[in-house]
């Protein structure tokens, strides 16, 4: 929903902080016309998401070389359900 341009004069620290934070674009309503304010630059992937403590940090082609057979078990088709 655009802002007048008053509600921009009267909270435009408030509003400029919201829109670099957010990374969302800040629209103003001007003699019928919508203005919108953003970012110079598109905030990063890995600032769109809080941190994660479960996330595996580090090298991806190490992954190719992880050992799981003490932990995999063949599914047994019996007890498979339909």
């Amino acid at each position: 929903m655009p802002v007048s341009t008053t509600q921009l004069r009267a909270d435009i620290y408030r509003l400029l902080d919201a829109v670099l934070e957010t990374g969302e674009a800040l629209e103003v309503e001007r003699k019928g016309q919508i203005l919108r304010i953003v970012p110079a630059s598109p905030r990063a992937l890995g600032q769109l998401f809080p941190p994660d403590p479960d996330l595996v940090v580090g090298d991806p082609a190490d992954l190719a070389e992880l050992d799981l057979s003490g932990t995999w078990s063949e599914v047994d088709p019996a007890r498979q359900q339909p």
